[in-house]
């Protein structure tokens, strides 16, 4: 973990209030997993007094790749700041996404902005064959996640309006790639996005594969200490409750309590 004051090398949007921003780190860059955050200070002084948690989007060239969303007054001074300038960041944190085995397909769903981390999963997978479904309310609300150069295919869109890709939920894509991968290799879900998603795909895979998903949750310290951002654990778990900052934000869905995990807070996505 670094603590460093990193000059933004750039800063801008790329769709209807999505900003995506790139940070010079070597070390943090080098350091990073898949999975993993960064707390950053979006400015000096008392106002706002909290860093504020983001997923790692991926790494280039020595660059913390960072994809946000416009959301309250912190991300508002973010979204102003100019390539040159500097801001406080912390990081990696966190527990990030194990890899899949040999025998073992990817498959990787996002809803929103909870594509973000699962952005740098698939770049981390690098020549594998990686289904990567996105789900958005609308046309305009679906991020260009190739626009962001880092070399993503194999992208496959759903949208609530049916405005673009399949008219529907991003799950009944997973639906078909489960259904699919039955008849062949083990797959592995990795998912990120809004609760409804995220209990659903539990749902989906809870017995039948391995998933793992990452969760938002707002967070003060990133480092375990301030309790902000506990979520109830299964009971078969050996602790009551698990730190998203600290525990996660990666967790096997048989790690979490879905029927009583309901916070809908913003966190690192």
């Amino acid at each position: 973990m670094f603590e460093q004051e990193t000059s933004i090398a750039f800063n801008g949007p790329l769709a209807d209030n999505i900003w995506f921003m790139g940070l010079k780190s070597d070390e943090i860059a080098a350091a990073a997993l898949p999975g993993q955050f960064v707390m950053i200070r979006v400015r000096k002084g008392l106002d706002p007094l909290l860093r504020r948690p983001f997923s790692i989007c991926g790494t280039k060239e020595g660059l913390i790749l960072v994809l946000y969303r416009i959301i309250g007054g912190g991300t508002r001074i973010m979204a102003s700041l100019k390539s040159g300038e500097g801001v406080c960041v912390l990081g990696p944190l966190g527990k990030g996404f194990d890899l899949p085995r040999p025998e073992q397909t990817p498959l990787i769903v996002g809803g929103g902005i909870g594509i973000a981390p699962l952005c740098f999963l698939a770049q981390k997978l690098g020549t594998l064959p990686v289904p990567i479904m996105m789900g958005a309310a609308s046309a305009k609300e679906v991020i260009p996640i190739r626009d962001m150069d880092i070399g993503l295919k194999g992208i496959s869109i759903a949208t609530d309006d049916g405005s673009k890709g399949h008219h529907g939920v991003v799950t009944d894509l997973l639906r078909v790639h489960l259904d699919e991968e039955s008849m062949g290799e083990q797959p592995f879900v990795y998912a990120c996005g809004p609760l409804p998603m995220l209990r659903k795909v539990a749902e989906m895979t809870m017995d039948v594969t391995s998933c793992q998903v990452s969760l938002e949750a707002a967070m003060a310290c990133g480092v375990g200490a301030c309790q902000g951002c506990v979520v109830k654990a299964a009971q078969e778990e050996e602790k009551m409750w698990c730190h998203v900052c600290k525990e996660g934000p990666v967790f096997h869905v048989g790690q979490i309590d879905w029927l009583t995990h309901h916070s809908e807070s913003q966190g690192p996505a």
